[in-house]
Order: structure tokens, then sequence, then C-alpha cells
């Protein structure tokens, strides 16, 4: 996902053509190279398992943009108990799903940017239309990223994060 207005770096001084509004992990921060070759351990597309005693999720974690039509998502995975990572895998492909309640699970993306860590942050975990991502909705605290969620960001703050990302260590980081 981005948005075609394009900025230019204040790191690399050249235009982008396009500002992302989307970022996402491919694994869990839980994952290690390790656990690919151990039988109980599996990593998917949108679930992972590791060690047969940990439950994970692929989810979107949305921040509303108060200055732009579309919102910015983190791609994030959730740990989830296993009694509701059983329910979410039996209702995947079920339409019905939507109706569910949310289940409580931890945040298991580092993600880059914020401190203190976002690991391990309290979160709920709605279920949306098969073939989508659930939304991850975090505890109402005052950790940065939820209150970026509840408060929204700006296209401003959308074009630091691109540049802090596509340069980490550049002048924008400091």
């Amino acid at each position: 996902m981005s948005v075609e207005l394009g900025f230019r770096c204040s790191c690399c001084g050249r235009q982008h053509d396009e500002l992302p509004f989307a970022y996402g992990a491919l694994a869990p921060a839980y994952w290690q190279d390790g656990c690919e070759g151990d039988p109980d351990s599996v990593l998917g597309d949108e679930q992972c398992v590791i060690g047969g005693e940990h439950f994970f999720v692929r989810a979107r974690l949305l921040l509303p943009v108060t200055d732009a039509a579309e919102e910015f998502e983190w791609g994030v995975w959730v740990s989830l108990s296993e009694p509701s990572f059983d329910r979410m895998t039996q209702l995947w492909t079920d339409p019905r799903r939507t109706s569910e309640p949310p289940c409580f699970g931890w945040l298991s993306t580092e993600l880059p940017l914020y401190e203190p860590t976002t690991l391990n942050l309290k979160t709920r975990v709605h279920s949306q239309p098969v073939g989508t991502r659930p939304t991850v909705e975090l505890e109402p605290t005052d950790h940065p990223l939820a209150v970026e969620q509840r408060t929204g960001i700006t296209v401003a703050r959308v074009r630091d994060i691109a540049e802090r990302l596509l340069h980490p260590g550049g002048p924008a980081s400091s």
C-alpha cells in the first residue's frame, strides 16, 4: 500500500515516487533460525507455531492518518492462547468469523522507531471477513504506538517513518 504523493527524502535528497503506507514483519520476533528444523515449529504466511506451544497470527495494526484518506498499516504478529488460536484456525474460512468477539493477544513484533519496545503490548485481535487479516487494537496506554493508534498520525509522520526505515541511522533517525 502506498500513496502516490511521492516525497523528497531529507536523508538522501532523492525524490521517491511513492510514500509507503504499510510495512510488515515476515515472522514473529520469537522466530529463530533454529526453529526451521523443528517439527513442532511452523512459519506460514498467516500463522506460526513455535515449539508446539507458542501460537501466533499475522494481523494489521492500523493507525488513522488525519490528513489522508487511507490508514497507515503495520503488519504485525500477535501471540494467542492455544484455545484462541485453535478457534481462529477453526473459523479461518468461515464467513461467520466476523461475529466472533475479539480475543486477547500479546504484540509479538518489535516495530522500529518506538521506545520503549512494542514487544508484549496487550492487544485485542478482531476477526475480519475471510481473506482479510485480523486487526489489532492496542490496550489504551501511554505507549507511543498506542497513542498514535488512538489519536492518529499525519502524512508528515508517515514520511518520517519512510525516511527512517529507508535510511537507518540517517539524519531523520536522530
